[in-house]
């Protein structure tokens, strides 16, 4: 079962369209709302501009926003990823100079050991 669709009334430039969706009325009234003052503004901007004209071109711009938001959210998702290893393999660093840490430990006190009994041996009369 999909999502539920209705039917939405958008005003655009003077035509009326009918739109289904799953979007709430709200949602879709204010994207009307925004393509008509992005169309109006390059209406108003040249008397040549004709309704189609300033459709395309705004749709041409909105093309233009998509495809530089998107770009941008790889490049954070790149960056990320490349964090994330980085963050992976300090801690594999990390983890191999504790294990060779108490290796080193457990050799000292060994050493400290052995020592001690030489010592104490030697000072046995």
């Amino acid at each position: 079962m999909g999502m539920a669709t209705s039917k939405v009334r958008l005003n655009i430039c003077g035509s009326s369209y009918v739109v289904n969706t799953s979007e709430s009325e709200d949602y879709m009234q204010n994207l009307a709302d925004r393509l008509n003052l992005d169309m109006n503004e390059l209406m108003a901007s040249s008397n040549s501009v004709s309704i189609t004209t300033a459709a395309v071109m705004t749709a041409l711009n909105y093309r233009d926003e998509l495809e530089k938001a998107s770009g941008s959210a790889d490049n954070m998702r790149r960056q990320i990823k490349d964090y994330l290893e980085d963050a992976a393999s300090a801690k594999m660093a990390a983890e191999e100079v504790r294990r060779e840490n108490a290796s080193l430990k457990r050799r000292i006190d060994e050493l400290e050991r052995r020592l001690r009994r030489s010592q104490s041996s030697q000072e046995a009369p």
